[in-house]
């Protein structure tokens, strides 16, 4: 509506599904409305690890405006 950029933080095995279901609407009650662009994704060997470093970016908005600024 006024082009203000939103990031999502989020766990899954497969990107492109998730992806997809965000843009039609299915998905988190944030997610829903808005048309997704993948700008960045990290690729852990483990869910642990994984979430561990979701959990970090998803409280530290600094941080995940810095990724997106350097991509």
């Amino acid at each position: 509506k006024n082009n203000k950029k939103f990031s999502y933080v989020g766990y899954t095995k497969n990107l492109k599904t998730r992806l997809k279901l965000h843009n039609q609407g299915k998905g988190a009650k944030f997610t829903r409305g808005k048309r997704w662009n993948l700008v960045y994704y990290e690729k852990y060997d483990s869910k642990q690890k994984a979430m561990s470093r979701e959990y970090k970016l998803k409280k530290n908005y600094k941080l995940r405006n810095q990724i997106i600024k350097n991509k």
